[in-house]
C-alpha cells in the first residue's frame, strides 16, 4: 500500500479521535449543566469553564461518599412544628426568626447526614442535591451575617426566611418523594427531565400548615407563593430593623 494511504489513514484516525473527545467533552458539559443549573453558570463564571467544572465533578464526588437519608416521619413533623413556631415570632422579633431559620436548617441537614463544615463548603455541597435552592441558602446566609451587625432590614429579614423557607422544605421531604426528585434530576434528555410537566412537578412539604390526618406535614405545588405567609409586623421606630440586642446564635 502507497504511503500516502497511509497518511491519510492516520490522518483520518486522529480526526475521528479528536470528534469522540470532543462529544464526551460536551457530554460532560451538558450532564452538568442539566445536574446543577444556575450552579454550573456561577461556578463556570466564578473559576472559567474549566476549572468550573472540575469543581461541580468534584462536589459530586464528595456527595457520593456521604451517606445521605431523609428523615423520618416523627422527625420530619417535629421539625415543621418548629419552622411554625419561628414563623410566629416574625412579626414581633424578625431578627430571631431568622436567626431560629438558620439554625433550624442547620440541624435539618446535619440530621439527614450533611457533614456541618465551614458555610461555603456546606452551601457547595448542598448544590449537589438542591442546585434550584442553594443560592437562596447563600443569600438567606448572607442576611443572618448582616444581624450580627444589626444592619438587617425588615424586609431582608423577610426574603431571608422566605429563602431559607425553600431549602428546609426541600430537606423535610419523605422518602418517597427524595425518589421521585432524584429522577427528575437525573442527567437525561431534556424531554425525559420536564418536571413542570409532568406528575413530579417538585412540591414542597408545607411547614406552616400544620400536618395532615396521618400525622404527615402536607405538600401542595411549588407554584404558590410564599410571600403572603409571612407576616410583615411593625418594628417600634426607636429599635433598629434588626432589634436592639444581640441575637443569640441558634447553632450554639
Amino acid at each position: 500500500m502507497a504511503n500516502w494511504i497511509w497518511i491519510l489513514i492516520a490522518i483520518a484516525a486522529v480526526v475521528v479521535v479528536a470528534l469522540i473527545a470532543m462529544a464526551a467533552r460536551q457530554s460532560r458539559t451538558t450532564a452538568l449543566r442539566q445536574r446543577f443549573g444556575p450552579e454550573y453558570d456561577r461556578a463556570v463564571e466564578a473559576q472559567g469553564r474549566q476549572a468550573g467544572e472540575a469543581d461541580l465533578r468534584e462536589r459530586e464526588r464528595q456527595r457520593a461518599r456521604l451517606d445521605i437519608a431523609p428523615l423520618p416521619e416523627n422527625t420530619r413533623v417535629r421539625f415543621a412544628g418548629e419552622w411554625r413556631d419561628l414563623q410566629a415570632r416574625f412579626v414581633d422579633r424578625p431578627a430571631d426568626a431568622v436567626v431560629a431559620a438558620d439554625g433550624l436548617v442547620y440541624r435539618v441537614m446535619e440530621a439527614r447526614g450533611y457533614p456541618m463544615m465551614d458555610f461555603d463548603a456546606q452551601a457547595d455541597l448542598v448544590s449537589v442535591d438542591y442546585a434550584e435552592v442553594v443560592e437562596n441558602y447563600r443569600y438567606a446566609h448572607g442576611v443572618r451575617e448582616q444581624v450580627r451587625e444589626q444592619q438587617a432590614a425588615t424586609e431582608e429579614l423577610r426574603e431571608a426566611l422566605l429563602r431559607y423557607r425553600s431549602l428546609f422544605d426541600e430537606l423535610l421531604r419523605a422518602e418517597d418523594e427524595q425518589a421521585e426528585m432524584a429522577a427528575v434530576r437525573a442527567p437525561g434528555p431534556a424531554g425525559q427531565r420536564d418536571a413542570a410537566d409532568s406528575d413530579l412537578a417538585p412540591r414542597r412539604v408545607d411547614a406552616y400548615g400544620g400536618v395532615d390526618a396521618y400525622g404527615s406535614p402536607a405538600v401542595r405545588p411549588a407554584d404558590e407563593t410564599l410571600a403572603d405567609e409571612i407576616p410583615v409586623g411593625e418594628i417600634p421606630a426607636e429599635e433598629s430593623p434588626a432589634g436592639e440586642s444581640e441575637v443569640p446564635d441558634e447553632r450554639a
